[in-house]
């Protein structure tokens, strides 16, 4: 069993950053790949990004170059730097545990219960 809890969303200007985080209770951390989605009111839930257990990543095409995930394997924690935001960012951020093909799909066993990002124009 594998708790994760997500923090770090707040409001920022466009052009701005945040860091996000996602604590996970347990101690397979490190067996676990982990990913960021986002999802805003009425639409479905997007896939961002995914690291694998040695720290492949897998990012989606609408943040390359702006964002970055890493992973602190001794902390439990997976984090999501976030830079150059817009508008079009805006969402509900959740962290996901599970295989990395399983987490990639959107179909991770363990989800936080989400931080919310709001870019301002």
């Amino acid at each position: 069993q594998v708790q994760l809890e997500e923090s770090g969303g707040g409001l920022v200007q466009t052009g701005g950053s945040l860091r996000l985080s996602c604590a996970a209770s347990g101690r397979t951390f490190s067996r676990y790949a982990m990913g960021w989605f986002r999802q805003t009111l009425g639409k479905e839930r997007e896939f961002v990004v995914a690291i694998s257990s040695v720290g492949i990543a897998y990012y989606a095409d609408s943040v390359k170059g702006r964002f970055a995930i890493s992973r602190d394997n001794a902390k439990n924690t997976v984090y999501l730097q976030m830079n150059s935001l817009k508008p079009e960012d805006t969402a509900v951020y959740y962290c996901a545990a599970d295989a990395m093909n399983t987490v990639v799909a959107g179909h991770a066993s363990y989800w936080g219960q989400g931080t919310q990002v709001t870019v301002s124009s």
